[in-house]
């Protein structure tokens, strides 16, 4: 899908705040409202707006421990990897799911309260998971930065990177 500039524009804003009035994200790209209203509109409805959503604090939850973990199924055929799919979608405390090449299977991101918590979740429900073979967790000790924006050209990489504990 092409972006011409204003839609770079509009997208690299909106990721970095997404509660930007329409009036104000008008303003900032050089628009009247009603156009800059149709385009976020027209993003949406191509489906490169997917959603809006509130980034949380995770320390500030409850949820302060990440663990990754790699998954090796005890086969690759469809039927294995649709059912683990379908399950693992239902861990809550999976946050993230990718499909990888290489070793393993999968790799998830999970956030927990603690190691205890962790343990609990590997117990009761990873490792119950349809078709694993074996789990390798490794445990993040700190968070060096999140990204939550996606680079939309050279120049704008990084733009809307968060430093762990800057609250920003």
């Amino acid at each position: 899908m092409t972006l011409d500039e204003t839609d770079r524009a509009l997208l690299t804003l909106l990721q970095v705040d997404g509660r930007l009035t329409n009036a104000e994200l008008a303003e900032r790209v050089g628009l009247s409202p009603s156009a800059c209203h149709r385009r976020v509109r027209a993003l949406e409805a191509r489906g490169i707006v997917t959603g809006y959503a509130a980034l949380v604090d995770a320390d500030a939850v409850g949820r302060g421990l990440t663990v990754l973990v790699l998954v090796t199924l005890e086969n690759q055929r469809r039927e294995t990897m649709q059912a683990f799919e379908t399950a693992v979608e239902k861990v809550e405390e999976v946050m993230d799911c990718y499909l990888t090449t290489g070793a393993e299977d999968y790799l998830l991101r999970l956030m927990v309260r603690d190691a205890r918590d962790y343990e609990r979740v590997h117990r009761e429900r990873l490792s119950g998971l349809p078709g694993v073979a074996r789990l390798v967790s490794n445990i993040a000790m700190r968070k060096v930065f999140t990204r939550t924006a996606m680079p939309l050209s050279a120049g704008q990489a990084g733009s809307a990177t968060r430093k762990a504990g800057s609250g920003s």
